[in-house]
């Protein structure tokens, strides 16, 4: 069926797109971006169900990072379950929230939002690093003031994840780096938040009509696989460049959203 409203030659990039932001999305965090990317420049779907289409597919990459990422001993401390505990709660009314919200917002703004999002975060990351500076917050989750910070943050991420369709990785691993948290923990507890945002955001797109079951599934196939592979990258690229990367990837996307 996809076949005849889209044409293979637009199937064919759309799989690709996947498989490398699944990449994305275990390497650095916003790989899942590019799959609401993909969706919004060439489909002519509406905002809503790219952003609903999209969450779909991010339950399964949240389930499937988070296992690879226990497996390999990320989620094994106490900081790293406190985290993704308060973070997952604390994003749900958030995601729902978020996807309530984009059902008033014109297609044109839904665009300029994501590439603002995308190149704020990616600016912050770069300069920070380069210039050495040091996180702007130290975090620790075991403390009622890390808990409350962390709290904040969650409800923040889930309604911008939950708006704009994207995962919570997209913004959570930056923001989590941002307060302290080293990269591969970062992208570990990103991953079991994802899981929260993207159910319950899909959840509130199911009852809007918006999500496509069959894009979901062509999509989501190849963005699963790509997540396994992120993984085992992630563990043999130095965590400095896998920052530097994460920053220039979401500057060099935002002004094309934009336009």
């Amino acid at each position: 069926m996809l076949d005849s409203v889209f044409g293979l030659p637009l199937i064919v990039l759309l799989v690709g797109i996947a498989f490398l932001s699944g990449i994305g999305i275990t390497t650095v965090g916003p790989g899942g971006i590019f799959v609401t990317i993909a969706l919004y420049s060439l489909t002519p779907i509406s905002s809503g169900t790219v952003a609903g289409t999209a969450h779909a597919t991010f339950i399964a990459t949240g389930l499937v990072g988070s296992a690879a990422y226990v497996h390999s001993g990320e989620m094994k401390t106490g900081q790293a379950r406190a985290m993704a505990l308060i973070l997952s709660l604390s994003s749900i009314i958030g995601a729902l929230i978020g996807a309530y919200v984009n059902s008033f917002i014109p297609r044109t703004t839904f665009g300029l939002l994501l590439g603002a999002v995308a190149m704020a975060t990616g600016i912050t990351i770069v300069y920070r690093e380069r210039r050495g500076l040091s996180p702007l917050y130290q975090l620790d989750a075991t403390r009622r003031e890390g808990q409350v910070v962390l709290g904040v943050l969650g409800s923040g991420l889930g309604i911008t994840s939950g708006l704009l369709g994207v995962g919570g990785p997209v913004i959570a691993v930056p923001a989590l780096i941002l307060i302290g948290v080293p990269m591969l923990p970062a992208l570990a507890v990103s991953q079991v938040q994802s899981i929260f945002i993207a159910a319950f955001a899909t959840t509130g797109y199911l009852f809007q009509g918006n999500v496509s079951l069959p894009l979901a599934a062509l999509v989501g196939l190849p963005l699963l696989a790509g997540v396994v592979v992120g993984w085992k990258v992630a563990h043999l690229v130095n965590p400095a460049k896998l920052k530097v990367a994460l920053g220039i990837v979401l500057i060099v996307v935002g002004p094309y959203l934009i336009l």
